[in-house]
């Protein structure tokens, strides 16, 4: 991934020689996952420095920096990166729909419910909806008193419950939907899903039950460990998924960023996918 500097047409145009340089953002879906992963590496590495500081040594600050990368914790930098990749999904997938749309594809408007679902899936990771369902539904499970002796286990975090009826009702509505759909882009969203919900549901049921017995335990905190890096992988798949699909439908995408001159408005093209005949082959 790189940015080159180009001169755009338009700009020689009306500028004549000396126009105004500009920048394209070019980059292959494999390079663009390679550049995620090392993201996601990285702060899982400084997650398991920070459970090394505050468990082994009981530095539960150091200036700061145990929170800040603490992927059971809110508004740092891992939460900050969850909240990207869930925008650039529902961006991916809102450029598919347009596509769509443009196309007569019937299948726009699933593009287009995905890109919404991916922009709420990243309103909540900011602000935690969910959790606020986990008193409410322990309620209902006769969980929510520690003095009655109820014990939910696996059922501890008790968003998990309206969790699964929705992702039970989201598969039956985008059933037909993946089975039209080109088998590379549907192997690679499966296995996204997979490795996306392996985590916020599956180790989340895990994590409750240890949690419940065990307390803040370091058990506790390497499941937790996993079950972001889960998340977050199964998010970066997914990002790497829809990037190879529209790079196997168009040679070129661009988005081109401009003075707000009456010219160049005039003249200037927000975005273009061309089917030329050299098409760029996914990685």
């Amino acid at each position: 991934m790189q940015f080159l500097p180009f001169k755009q047409k338009f700009l020689g145009d009306h500028f004549g020689e000396n126009n105004m340089p500009g920048f394209r953002l070019s980059g292959s879906p494999r390079s663009i996952a390679h550049f995620l992963g090392t993201i996601i590496i990285c702060l899982l590495c400084a997650h398991a420095a920070g459970l090394v500081l505050r468990l082994g040594f009981g530095h539960d600050v150091v200036h700061g920096l145990v929170p800040l990368f603490n992927v059971d914790a809110e508004g740092n930098l891992p939460t900050f990166f969850s909240v990207c990749l869930g925008l650039c999904s529902a961006a991916l997938f809102a450029l598919i729909a347009l596509d769509a749309k443009n196309r007569g594809d019937r299948d726009a408007i699933y593009w287009t419910v995905l890109a919404v679902g991916f922009l709420f899936l990243s309103y909540d990771e900011c602000f935690q909806v969910h959790e606020k369902m986990t008193g409410p539904v322990r309620a209902m499970l006769g969980g929510s008193d520690p003095a009655n002796g109820a014990q939910l286990g696996l059922l501890y975090y008790s968003w998990v419950v309206p969790g699964l009826i929705g992702v039970f009702t989201a598969s039956l509505f985008f059933l037909k939907f993946m089975l039209r759909l080109p088998p590379a882009t549907r192997r690679r969203m499966l296995l996204a899903a997979g490795l996306f919900l392996s985590g916020c549901l599956g180790m989340e049921l895990i994590n409750g039950s240890v949690m419940e017995s065990q307390g803040d335990s370091l058990l506790y905190n390497l499941l937790v460990m996993a079950e972001e890096g889960l998340e977050m992988t199964g998010m970066a798949t997914l990002i790497y998924a829809m990037a190879s699909h529209i790079a196997a439908r168009c040679d070129r995408l661009e988005i081109n960023l401009h003075a707000d001159t009456t010219a160049m408005v005039r003249q200037a093209t927000p975005a273009q996918c061309t089917g030329a005949a050299a098409r760029t082959t996914s990685s």
